[in-house]
């Protein structure tokens, strides 16, 4: 994969983790844009991240940001880093563990 696409979804992420936050400024208006921004974030989650993983994500997300108080879960950039750091440390070893 392509840095520039790596660091691309990063922003994503965080922005996106931060839309999630933005329904906090406002008392009682989080569970009116939760409504909204559940299937939202979902569906930009399959698109970020395909296969399995993607679906998987999608089912935490929405979950996520559907239950009242668990907004505060920076869903993206942990799956971000799931896939772009701890997966990759992963697959090396498993490469090493292979190969010997």
């Amino acid at each position: 994969m392509k840095t520039e696409n790596k660091f691309q979804k990063l922003f994503l992420s965080l922005l996106f983790d931060a839309i999630g936050y933005v329904s906090f400024i406002i008392p009682g208006f989080a569970e009116f844009t939760d409504i909204i921004w559940a299937p939202a974030s979902a569906y930009l989650m399959t698109k970020m991240y395909k296969g399995n993983k993607g679906k998987i994500a999608a089912a935490v997300v929405f979950i996520e940001e559907a239950m009242p108080w668990m907004d505060v879960i920076p869903t993206f950039t942990l799956m971000w880093l799931y896939t772009y750091v701890f997966s990759k440390k992963e697959n090396e070893n498993t490469s090493r563990t292979i190969e010997v």
